[in-house]
Protein backbone atom coordinates (compact mmCIF):
# COMPACT_ATOMS: atom_id res chain seq x y z
CA UNK A 1 0.00 0.00 0.00
CA UNK A 2 1.74 3.70 -0.77
CA UNK A 3 1.23 6.42 1.17
CA UNK A 4 -1.45 8.36 -0.40
CA UNK A 5 -3.60 4.81 -0.05
CA UNK A 6 -2.51 3.95 3.55
CA UNK A 7 -3.46 7.88 4.66
CA UNK A 8 -6.74 7.41 2.87
CA UNK A 9 -7.67 4.32 4.33
CA UNK A 10 -6.33 5.53 7.91
CA UNK A 11 -8.93 8.74 7.58
CA UNK A 12 -11.74 6.24 6.44
CA UNK A 13 -12.45 8.72 3.16
CA UNK A 14 -16.01 7.67 2.22
CA UNK A 15 -18.10 9.65 -0.40
CA UNK A 16 -21.73 10.51 0.54
CA UNK A 17 -25.08 10.86 -1.50
CA UNK A 18 -23.52 11.46 -5.12
CA UNK A 19 -26.17 13.39 -7.05
CA UNK A 20 -26.51 15.33 -10.44
CA UNK A 21 -27.85 18.66 -10.82
CA UNK A 22 -29.74 20.21 -13.37
CA UNK A 23 -29.78 24.36 -13.98
CA UNK A 24 -32.17 26.27 -16.28
CA UNK A 25 -31.66 29.69 -17.34
CA UNK A 26 -29.86 31.81 -14.35
CA UNK A 27 -29.48 30.62 -10.88
CA UNK A 28 -27.48 30.97 -7.95
CA UNK A 29 -27.11 28.53 -4.64
CA UNK A 30 -25.40 28.89 -1.85
CA UNK A 31 -24.14 25.63 -0.22
CA UNK A 32 -23.51 25.75 3.35
CA UNK A 33 -19.97 24.76 4.63
CA UNK A 34 -18.88 20.80 4.07
CA UNK A 35 -18.22 19.01 7.72
CA UNK A 36 -15.15 17.30 5.17
CA UNK A 37 -15.04 17.79 1.66
CA UNK A 38 -17.08 18.83 -1.36
CA UNK A 39 -16.74 17.80 -5.21
CA UNK A 40 -18.64 19.40 -8.13
CA UNK A 41 -17.91 18.69 -11.53
CA UNK A 42 -19.42 20.47 -15.00
CA UNK A 43 -21.57 17.72 -16.88
CA UNK A 44 -22.48 20.42 -19.45
CA UNK A 45 -22.43 23.94 -19.95
CA UNK A 46 -20.91 26.38 -17.14
CA UNK A 47 -21.11 28.56 -13.98
CA UNK A 48 -18.86 30.19 -11.43
CA UNK A 49 -18.18 29.27 -7.13
CA UNK A 50 -17.31 31.71 -5.06
CA UNK A 51 -16.16 31.09 -1.64
CA UNK A 52 -13.83 32.93 0.59
CA UNK A 53 -10.49 33.27 -0.18
CA UNK A 54 -10.85 33.91 -3.76
CA UNK A 55 -10.25 37.11 -5.67
CA UNK A 56 -13.03 36.55 -8.03
CA UNK A 57 -15.48 34.35 -9.09
CA UNK A 58 -14.20 30.74 -10.13
CA UNK A 59 -15.54 30.13 -13.82
CA UNK A 60 -15.76 26.25 -14.43
CA UNK A 61 -16.71 25.07 -18.11
CA UNK A 62 -17.47 21.56 -19.04
CA UNK A 63 -14.76 19.06 -17.50
CA UNK A 64 -13.85 21.22 -14.76
CA UNK A 65 -14.38 19.56 -11.82
CA UNK A 66 -13.14 21.24 -7.80
CA UNK A 67 -12.75 20.37 -4.69
CA UNK A 68 -13.43 22.45 -1.23
CA UNK A 69 -11.64 21.16 1.22
CA UNK A 70 -12.29 23.49 4.27
CA UNK A 71 -15.88 24.22 6.39
CA UNK A 72 -16.65 26.79 4.47
CA UNK A 73 -19.75 28.51 2.23
CA UNK A 74 -20.09 28.49 -1.50
CA UNK A 75 -22.44 29.88 -4.22
CA UNK A 76 -22.44 28.28 -7.64
CA UNK A 77 -24.08 30.35 -10.23
CA UNK A 78 -24.43 31.61 -14.03
CA UNK A 79 -24.79 35.03 -13.09
CA UNK A 80 -23.71 37.77 -10.47
CA UNK A 81 -27.16 39.05 -11.50
CA UNK A 82 -29.27 35.88 -10.38
CA UNK A 83 -30.98 36.05 -6.94
CA UNK A 84 -29.15 33.42 -4.53
CA UNK A 85 -31.24 30.30 -3.18
CA UNK A 86 -30.36 28.34 -0.20
CA UNK A 87 -29.55 24.79 -1.32
CA UNK A 88 -30.50 23.29 1.72
CA UNK A 89 -34.06 23.87 1.35
CA UNK A 90 -33.55 22.13 -2.15
CA UNK A 91 -31.91 19.22 -1.37
CA UNK A 92 -33.72 18.05 1.78
CA UNK A 93 -37.30 18.69 -0.25
CA UNK A 94 -35.77 16.10 -3.10
CA UNK A 95 -34.58 13.66 -0.29
CA UNK A 96 -34.11 10.08 -1.63
CA UNK A 97 -33.59 11.26 -5.28
CA UNK A 98 -29.90 11.79 -7.16
CA UNK A 99 -31.30 14.45 -9.23
CA UNK A 100 -32.47 18.11 -8.99
CA UNK A 101 -33.30 20.54 -11.19
CA UNK A 102 -33.72 24.64 -10.23
CA UNK A 103 -34.32 27.76 -11.60
CA UNK A 104 -36.53 28.55 -15.09
CA UNK A 105 -37.79 25.16 -15.73
CA UNK A 106 -39.39 26.59 -19.07
CA UNK A 107 -35.94 28.01 -19.98
CA UNK A 108 -33.29 26.11 -21.96
CA UNK A 109 -30.32 24.44 -19.19
CA UNK A 110 -27.72 26.42 -18.71
CA UNK A 111 -25.40 23.81 -16.78
CA UNK A 112 -25.29 20.42 -15.67
CA UNK A 113 -23.12 19.24 -12.66
CA UNK A 114 -22.50 16.12 -10.93
CA UNK A 115 -21.33 16.53 -6.97
CA UNK A 116 -21.21 14.83 -3.56
CA UNK A 117 -19.64 15.00 -0.39
CA UNK A 118 -16.77 13.48 1.19
CA UNK A 119 -16.76 12.17 5.07
CA UNK A 120 -13.38 11.54 6.78
CA UNK A 121 -12.78 10.25 10.19
CA UNK A 122 -11.69 11.89 13.36
CA UNK A 123 -7.80 12.60 11.96
CA UNK A 124 -8.30 13.36 8.62
CA UNK A 125 -7.66 17.77 9.29
CA UNK A 126 -4.78 16.58 10.33
CA UNK A 127 -3.28 14.29 7.74
CA UNK A 128 -5.06 15.03 4.95
CA UNK A 129 -7.26 18.29 4.38
CA UNK A 130 -4.92 20.57 6.05
CA UNK A 131 -2.04 19.70 3.77
CA UNK A 132 -4.22 20.75 1.00
CA UNK A 133 -5.21 24.19 -0.49
CA UNK A 134 -9.11 25.20 -0.03
CA UNK A 135 -9.91 25.32 -3.05
CA UNK A 136 -8.72 22.70 -5.87
CA UNK A 137 -9.66 23.29 -9.57
CA UNK A 138 -9.02 20.45 -11.96
CA UNK A 139 -9.65 21.79 -16.05
CA UNK A 140 -10.62 19.21 -18.15
CA UNK A 141 -7.95 19.78 -20.43
CA UNK A 142 -5.68 19.38 -17.48
CA UNK A 143 -2.87 16.68 -17.85
CA UNK A 144 -3.86 13.52 -16.12
CA UNK A 145 -7.36 14.77 -16.30
CA UNK A 146 -8.21 12.49 -19.65
CA UNK A 147 -10.30 9.73 -17.41
CA UNK A 148 -12.38 12.15 -15.38
CA UNK A 149 -15.18 12.11 -18.27
CA UNK A 150 -15.41 9.18 -18.03
CA UNK A 151 -16.03 9.01 -14.11
CA UNK A 152 -18.56 11.75 -14.81
CA UNK A 153 -20.76 10.19 -17.31
CA UNK A 154 -20.63 7.04 -15.04
CA UNK A 155 -21.80 8.52 -12.35
CA UNK A 156 -24.23 10.84 -14.29
CA UNK A 157 -25.53 7.76 -15.61
CA UNK A 158 -26.11 6.01 -12.00
CA UNK A 159 -27.57 9.07 -10.30
CA UNK A 160 -30.03 9.33 -13.57
CA UNK A 161 -31.14 5.80 -13.90
CA UNK A 162 -31.24 4.48 -9.85
CA UNK A 163 -30.28 1.03 -10.88
CA UNK A 164 -29.56 -2.05 -8.55
CA UNK A 165 -26.58 -0.33 -6.29
CA UNK A 166 -26.57 3.08 -7.86
CA UNK A 167 -25.43 4.57 -4.47
CA UNK A 168 -22.48 2.27 -3.75
CA UNK A 169 -21.08 2.46 -7.66
CA UNK A 170 -21.44 6.07 -7.41
CA UNK A 171 -20.22 6.54 -3.84
CA UNK A 172 -16.73 4.29 -5.11
CA UNK A 173 -16.60 6.29 -8.46
CA UNK A 174 -16.83 9.57 -6.38
CA UNK A 175 -13.68 8.48 -4.06
CA UNK A 176 -11.47 7.55 -7.31
CA UNK A 177 -12.50 10.97 -8.79
CA UNK A 178 -10.87 12.34 -5.10
CA UNK A 179 -7.61 10.20 -6.22
CA UNK A 180 -7.33 11.50 -9.27
CA UNK A 181 -7.99 15.39 -8.40
CA UNK A 182 -5.32 14.68 -5.33
CA UNK A 183 -2.89 13.46 -7.94
CA UNK A 184 -3.12 16.21 -10.44
CA UNK A 185 -2.71 18.40 -7.82
CA UNK A 186 0.48 16.70 -6.70
CA UNK A 187 1.39 17.24 -10.83
CA UNK A 188 0.52 20.99 -10.87
CA UNK A 189 -0.20 22.44 -8.00
CA UNK A 190 2.91 21.34 -5.34
CA UNK A 191 2.62 24.95 -3.18
CA UNK A 192 2.96 24.04 0.27
CA UNK A 193 5.19 21.41 2.20
CA UNK A 194 3.69 18.39 3.31
CA UNK A 195 3.93 14.60 2.99
CA UNK A 196 1.27 15.15 0.04
CA UNK A 197 3.68 17.45 -1.49
CA UNK A 198 6.61 14.60 -0.88
CA UNK A 199 5.00 12.33 -3.02
CA UNK A 200 5.93 14.62 -6.11
CA UNK A 201 9.80 14.60 -5.34
CA UNK A 202 11.14 11.12 -6.66
CA UNK A 203 13.96 10.95 -3.89
CA UNK A 204 11.27 11.88 -0.63
CA UNK A 205 9.15 9.51 -2.07
CA UNK A 206 10.82 6.71 -2.18
CA UNK A 207 11.78 7.33 1.56
CA UNK A 208 7.95 8.14 2.41
CA UNK A 209 6.99 4.33 0.70
CA UNK A 210 10.34 2.59 2.76
CA UNK A 211 8.70 4.12 6.01
CA UNK A 212 4.79 3.05 5.12
CA UNK A 213 6.08 -0.25 4.14
CA UNK A 214 7.49 -1.20 7.41
CA UNK A 215 7.03 1.97 10.06
CA UNK A 216 8.40 -0.47 12.75
CA UNK A 217 11.74 -0.96 11.17
CA UNK A 218 14.82 0.78 13.30
CA UNK A 219 15.00 3.16 10.31
CA UNK A 220 18.25 5.48 10.18
CA UNK A 221 18.41 8.79 7.66
CA UNK A 222 21.17 6.77 6.31
CA UNK A 223 18.73 3.31 5.84
CA UNK A 224 16.06 5.97 4.53
CA UNK A 225 19.03 7.64 2.47
CA UNK A 226 20.24 4.39 0.82
CA UNK A 227 16.78 3.38 -0.10
CA UNK A 228 16.50 6.48 -2.13
CA UNK A 229 20.31 5.84 -3.78
CA UNK A 230 21.09 9.65 -2.19
CA UNK A 231 23.20 10.98 0.23
CA UNK A 232 22.19 11.45 3.79
CA UNK A 233 22.72 15.10 3.44
CA UNK A 234 20.85 14.90 0.34
CA UNK A 235 17.82 13.09 1.37
CA UNK A 236 17.81 15.51 4.84
CA UNK A 237 17.40 18.68 2.99
CA UNK A 238 14.78 17.28 0.30
CA UNK A 239 12.67 15.75 3.06
CA UNK A 240 12.68 18.89 4.80
CA UNK A 241 12.05 21.00 1.88
CA UNK A 242 9.17 18.90 0.83
CA UNK A 243 7.43 17.92 3.53
CA UNK A 244 8.18 20.41 6.32
CA UNK A 245 9.93 17.87 8.98
CA UNK A 246 13.24 15.53 8.84
CA UNK A 247 12.52 12.06 8.23
CA UNK A 248 12.58 10.79 11.55
CA UNK A 249 10.59 13.34 12.80
CA UNK A 250 7.92 12.57 10.23
CA UNK A 251 8.48 8.39 11.17
CA UNK A 252 7.60 9.01 14.62
CA UNK A 253 4.66 11.11 14.07
CA UNK A 254 3.54 8.26 11.87
CA UNK A 255 4.45 5.76 13.89
CA UNK A 256 1.74 7.81 16.47
CA UNK A 257 -0.89 7.95 13.73
CA UNK A 258 -0.62 4.21 13.54
CA UNK A 259 -0.67 3.95 17.22
CA UNK A 260 -3.94 5.94 17.65
CA UNK A 261 -6.03 4.23 15.02
CA UNK A 262 -5.38 0.95 16.56
CA UNK A 263 -5.94 2.81 20.04
CA UNK A 264 -9.38 3.55 18.36
CA UNK A 265 -9.95 0.88 16.32
CA UNK A 266 -9.33 -2.14 18.41
CA UNK A 267 -9.35 -3.96 21.82
CA UNK A 268 -5.03 -4.42 21.55
CA UNK A 269 -3.46 -3.81 24.40
CA UNK A 270 -1.20 -0.78 24.85
CA UNK A 271 1.70 -3.02 24.67
CA UNK A 272 0.98 -4.43 21.49
CA UNK A 273 0.58 -1.57 19.92
CA UNK A 274 3.70 -0.20 20.77
CA UNK A 275 5.35 -3.04 19.72
CA UNK A 276 3.47 -3.54 16.17
CA UNK A 277 4.42 0.52 15.29
CA UNK A 278 8.22 -0.29 16.59
CA UNK A 279 8.49 1.05 19.90
CA UNK A 280 10.71 -0.90 22.11
CA UNK A 281 8.31 -0.42 25.38
CA UNK A 282 4.81 0.25 26.32
CA UNK A 283 6.75 3.39 28.71
CA UNK A 284 8.59 4.95 25.56
CA UNK A 285 4.96 4.63 23.06
CA UNK A 286 3.35 6.08 26.08
CA UNK A 287 5.85 8.97 26.44
CA UNK A 288 6.08 9.64 22.43
CA UNK A 289 2.11 9.65 22.41
CA UNK A 290 1.52 12.20 24.80
CA UNK A 291 4.19 14.22 24.00
CA UNK A 292 2.87 14.61 20.25
CA UNK A 293 -0.78 14.10 20.78
CA UNK A 294 -1.18 15.24 24.23
CA UNK A 295 -2.34 12.62 25.97
CA UNK A 296 -1.93 9.04 27.20
CA UNK A 297 -2.74 6.50 24.97
CA UNK A 298 -4.89 4.75 27.55
CA UNK A 299 -6.77 8.31 28.06
CA UNK A 300 -7.04 8.45 24.28
CA UNK A 301 -8.55 5.19 23.88
CA UNK A 302 -11.19 5.94 26.90
CA UNK A 303 -11.80 9.37 24.99
CA UNK A 304 -12.57 7.73 21.49
CA UNK A 305 -15.01 5.36 22.76
CA UNK A 306 -16.63 7.99 24.58
CA UNK A 307 -17.02 10.18 21.58
CA UNK A 308 -17.91 6.86 19.90
CA UNK A 309 -20.72 5.68 21.78
CA UNK A 310 -18.68 2.68 22.43
CA UNK A 311 -17.19 3.32 26.35
CA UNK A 312 -18.30 0.45 28.58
Amino acid sequence: MDPLEEILTLVDVRAERASTLTGHGDWALRFPAPAGAKFNSVLSGSCMIDTPGLKEPLQLRTGDSFLLTRPQEFVLSTSARASVQQASPIFRATEGTTSVEIGPLGQPVSTRLVGGSFAFGRRARELLLDTLPPLIHLPAHAEGATMVPHLLNRIDHEARTAGLGAHVVSEHLAVVLLVDVLRCHLMHQPDRAGWLQGLGDPVVSTALRAIHADPARRWTVRLLADAALVSRSTLAARFKAAVGKGPLEYLTRWRLELGAHRLASTDQTIAVIADAVGYSSEASFALAFKRELGTAPGIYRKEIRHQDGTAP
